[in-house]
């Protein structure tokens, strides 16, 4: 099992942080790492959506299409992307850390027998990715 794992400090309170990040359909304003597919599906536990990825600016989108696994307002989304013999969990959390601060975790966790296959050849550029969402996100919500 492989994972990658990045964390910001955001100035804004949980809620708001929380409203951006759910807000899909929204995320071209502010997310040049994931791009939403279908603006009609919202996040859901238990339904799928879809979505793509660029892992460096410039590249081609990758389609994916995850399960929503976990949603808990304010606190948690997750979801699992998968294809025979590889799995993406992407998770992502916030903790209040302080009036009006906030603090966002994103971890990926790969599984599979065909992890080792990918993971040399993504690793770099999904871990660009995913610290550049964060940054993003912090810029987006701080400057609303």
């Amino acid at each position: 099992m492989a994972s990658l794992y990045t964390e910001i400090e955001i100035n804004a309170p949980k809620q708001e942080v929380w409203q951006v990040l759910l807000k899909k359909e929204k995320w071209y304003k502010w997310n040049t790492f994931l791009f939403d597919l279908d603006p009609t599906v919202p996040f859901k536990q238990g339904e799928e959506v879809l979505l793509s990825v660029r892992r460096v600016p410039g590249e081609e989108e990758t389609e994916f299409q995850p399960l929503i696994t976990r949603i808990q307002p304010g606190l948690c989304l997750a979801w699992v992307s998968s294809i025979p013999g590889f799995k993406n969990e992407y998770v992502f959390e916030l903790q209040e850390i302080g009036i009006g601060r906030t603090k966002y975790f994103h971890r990926n966790t790969f599984s599979g027998v065909l992890t080792r296959v990918f993971m040399p050849f993504i690793r770099d550029d999904e871990q660009q990715g995913i610290k550049r969402m964060a940054r993003e996100l912090k810029r987006y919500v701080e400057r609303m």
